[in-house]
């Protein structure tokens, strides 16, 4: 437990100290955000805010995981198994094509950076390299991260031949593009007001750093009672989700509305991956609907908005993602924000209350 408030200390720290020094590194460069002028008027007088503050986010989430596991290293002796290492490779490995998107914007000084297709591409090399790694590489109990609990992919395929279990290999690596291609999506289209985003990726990780800290004292096989299915290394996992818990909430300082900064794709793509990341390793992946159910409706609106005016050449909403169109509803920014929080803090609640049903269901309990 120590080690776990070490590093949600650093991760804080990190951006409160981290942030502001950013911010004057990229002012000195001039790498500010280009506004879409189809967007908000409002808005245009945010052009030239500091971008790509995900950098810092991502650096304090790796620095808190990195310190509570040097606490626990020298305080028990255990070493950092491969579960904490996917999760966080999938994190960078999105923010770094996030980076690469920001920079292309500055370069070009435009509000469009990498192309769709070479976003995807970006995606789907991490994703699957991801994917592939969880299934070859062992935990600490010699078991692959991927088959530490049976999914819903791999149980139908279980006593099947070689044919079988190769086309469940086929299904997870899809599944996992699949999810990570959502969430970083998701994630990515909820970041448009000041502190919307990184104050719902903040609740959103809360609720995974409870579900994670949970499982790490109800698992079976380890003396525990509670579920039938084991996740690698809980304890690790919800130190990282609390990290970047508190690496958002640090973030969010300069974040708030005015902005002084923002995240950019660097941040949203790399916090759509660990929360994809975590569903998958936790084996929550349907649970994440509820507990970033904010993130699902923001993606959705903005599908049923291009799939709808398409069709019909009429738009549903007035401007998607949705939290634009309750802009031009004549909501003030801050109430957009705030009320989102308070939606996205109810969703995460119901998460956690339905999770330990679940818990109470399997272990007997109920």
């Amino acid at each position: 437990m120590i080690s776990v408030i070490i590093g949600i200390l650093v991760s804080l720290v990190v951006t409160l100290v981290g942030t502001p020094l950013l911010i004057k590194l990229i002012h000195k460069h001039n790498y500010g955000q280009y506004i879409r002028q189809d967007g908000p008027q409002s808005h245009l007088v945010k052009r030239g805010t500091p971008t790509m503050g995900g950098i810092v986010i991502v650096l304090a989430i790796v620095l808190g995981w990195c310190a509570a596991s040097l606490f626990r290293y020298l305080s028990t002796g255990a070493v950092p198994s491969s579960s904490p290492v996917l999760v966080l490779f999938a994190m960078v490995s999105m923010g770094l094509l996030g980076f690469i998107d920001d920079f292309a914007k500055v370069r070009k000084k435009q509000s469009e950076g990498l192309t769709v297709r070479g976003k995807f591409i970006g995606q789907i090399i991490f994703a699957t390299v991801f994917a592939v790694l969880a299934l070859l590489v062992p935990t600490r109990n010699g078991i692959p991260v991927a088959q530490s609990g049976m999914s819903f992919i791999e149980a139908p395929f279980v006593s099947f031949d070689f044919a079988g279990r190769f086309l469940s290999i086929v299904l997870f690596v899809i599944w996992v593009n699949f999810l990570m291609a959502a969430w970083t999506n998701a994630v990515n289209l909820s970041d448009g007001l000041d502190g919307l985003c990184s104050g719902m990726s903040m609740i959103a990780f809360m609720g995974f750093g409870a579900i994670a800290f949970w499982q790490a004292y109800h698992l079976v096989g380890l003396g525990h009672a509670g579920f039938s299915y084991a996740v690698s290394d809980p304890m690790d996992l919800a130190t990282i989700a609390l990290c970047a818990a508190a690496a958002c909430l640090g973030f969010l300082w300069y974040n708030c509305n005015p902005a002084a900064i923002f995240m950019g794709d660097t941040g949203s793509l790399a916090l759509g991956g660990l929360f994809a990341a975590l569903s998958i390793v936790t084996h929550t992946e349907f649970l994440a609907l509820i507990l970033g159910g904010l993130f699902v409706v923001e993606a959705l609106s903005d599908v049923i908005q291009v799939g709808f005016f398409k069709m019909t050449h009429r738009r549903v909403f007035k401007m998607a993602p949705i939290h634009h169109h309750f802009e031009l509803c004549g909501w003030s920014e801050g109430k957009v924000v705030v009320r989102f929080w308070l939606v996205e803090l109810l969703l995460v609640i119901v998460g956690v209350v339905i999770f330990y049903a679940d818990w109470l269901a399997r272990s007997g309990l109920m």
